[in-house]
């Protein structure tokens, strides 16, 4: 933001514009994060990551004007980045309303410019810091909280960082651990918010190998690491896809089950309400083929047999005197 609204009002997309284009020619979909506040829209001598609330609209007209310009070419939008850290927040303590807050101005912004555009929310921190640190708040913890502020309705997908620290890809998750698979504890809490029809998309992760970071890993375990991780997530969509498809087809199979039923219901009620009559036909029925096995067309009489020597009359009346 920053860079590209340097005054009020006054948009610069030519930087933008060639990183965008540069990255659709490689067949990459852009996820765009914003943020960076510029310096006409924050007191002197704060850091470029502090927005108060008196400056969330303006902040929201940013959010509007790249939707528009970008329309068609970047599908999604990243409202700030790690919210839950002191130091992403201006380095102020951490405030999950206020972030909400942050969400409502921009998203209905957003989708104004371009209804299209998925709005990403969250995009926290993994990190342990229990309620009242001063340098953050739990990435599990914020998130329940930016729920109980009613976040759900101005967000579309959830961003999360995964980072491995120094446990294996397929480490076990747990409250109490930074690993690469807490970002299924982040999707229990949005089960448990009535948000699981939505998405979660992974907008950074891995494991850092530098030797100055004090979690860091072997440059070999960082390879085994990250593609391994990519296993295991393919191997866990896989498997949500294959229940999916059991469900539907269970689905089916209960809606059909149903469907004979009624349809069953509607004959035998059909059959009562036409009972009378039916029986009236089936005795009908009944007459014809006895008739039919007997030679003789319904309605009419039985013929009489011949005795030796007689000739048939006509038909009606009787047959003539013998001759003398």
């Amino acid at each position: 933001w920053a860079y590209y609204e340097p005054q009020p009002g006054a948009y610069d997309w030519r930087h933008p514009d060639i990183v965008v284009k540069h990255a659709r020619a490689q067949g990459l979909t852009v996820i765009a994060r914003l943020g960076l506040v510029p310096q006409w829209a924050r007191p002197q001598e704060t850091s470029d990551l502090y927005l108060d609330e008196s400056h969330y609209d303006d902040f929201a007209n940013y959010v509007a004007a790249f939707a528009a310009h970008f329309k068609g070419q970047v599908d999604y939008i990243i409202l700030w980045n790690e919210p839950n850290l002191s130091l992403e927040w201006g380095m102020r303590p951490v405030d999950p309303e206020g972030y909400v807050n942050l969400l409502q101005a921009a998203y209905h912004r957003a989708k104004e410019s371009n209804p299209d555009v998925k709005v990403l929310g969250g995009a926290l921190a993994p990190t342990l810091a229990p309620e009242g640190n001063e340098w953050g708040m739990s990435d599990l913890l914020y998130l329940e909280k930016i729920y109980q502020a009613n976040a759900a309705p101005y967000f579309d997908i959830l961003a999360v960082h995964a980072y491995g620290w120094k446990f294996p890809y397929d480490d076990e998750p747990a409250p109490d651990k930074v690993n690469f698979r807490r970002v299924e504890l982040l999707r229990e809490v949005m089960v448990a918010y009535g948000d699981a029809h939505k998405s979660i998309i992974i907008t950074e992760g891995g494991w850092n190998d530098h030797p100055r970071w004090t979690r860091a890993v072997r440059p070999t375990e960082r390879i085994a690491n990250s593609l391994g991780a990519y296993q295991f997530a393919l191997e866990q969509a896989l498997e949500t896809l294959r229940d999916s498809i059991d469900m539907n087809e269970q689905d089916i199979k209960d809606r059909t089950l149903s469907v004979a039923d009624k349809e069953k219901a509607l004959r035998e009620e059909r059959d009562e309400l036409l009972a009378p009559e039916r029986k009236e036909e089936l005795e009908k029925e009944r007459k014809r083929i006895e008739s039919e096995k007997e030679g003789v067309a319904p309605g009419k009489k039985k013929p009489t047999l011949l005795k030796p020597g007689e000739k048939p009359g006509r038909v009606g009346q009787p047959p003539p005197p013998p001759k003398k």
